[in-house]
């Protein structure tokens, strides 16, 4: 097991129907990775959640822990929002914690746990006044936000491109954000 921990949170967008992949490939970059899912992704993963568990190595979660229960991930060294959500992104940035992972990514902010998000949204979402406040929320809390060029760049609705979400610039900058090896903390 490597001594860095990606924690990946995933929203029900279609780029995280290839999250499998995207495991894999952090793993092959070193990363030990906890996924964590919201809710409805969990649903659209269920056959696969078997699979991706033995994977990572650890169960794959999408509630929060039952009190008196024990931790089951190891620390995070980085966590990675992608692809965040109209509803996650909005949600975070206003502390709406009903989800587990919006209320990892939201507490993460206060114990300086590296956050870095790329967002999946169409134009239509995209134009709703809220969703550029929260991104600047996110921003401003010490967060990394993917978005717009050099990021996620919504494309119109109904013109989906799981296929082109570019999980390699999420998994880069989650590189980029992971401290220093070999450095004291």
């Amino acid at each position: 097991m490597s001594s860095r921990v990606l924690y990946l949170f995933a929203c029900a967008a279609p780029p995280v129907l290839r999250v499998g992949e995207v495991v894999a490939d952090a793993q092959r970059a070193g990363w030990d990775v906890c996924l964590g899912l919201t809710p409805t992704a969990a649903r659209w993963l269920e056959d696969r959640l078997p699979v991706l568990e033995r994977q990572c190595g650890y169960p794959v979660r999408s509630a929060y822990k039952l009190p008196g229960r024990p931790d089951v991930w190891p620390p995070a060294t980085v966590a990675l929002v992608a692809p965040a959500t109209f509803n996650t992104v909005n949600q975070w940035a206003l502390g709406i914690t009903d989800k587990f992972v919006v209320g990892f990514a939201a507490e993460a902010i206060g114990k300086g746990i590296p956050l870095v998000t790329m967002p999946c949204v169409n134009a239509a979402y995209a134009r709703h006044p809220q969703f550029a406040r929260s991104l600047e929320v996110l921003r401003q809390a010490g967060v990394r936000v993917l978005y717009g060029e050099g990021g996620f760049v919504p494309n119109p609705p109904g013109e989906g491109r799981p296929g082109a979400f570019a999980w390699e610039l999420a998994l880069a900058a989650a590189d980029e954000a992971a401290p220093a090896r070999g450095v004291a903390g």
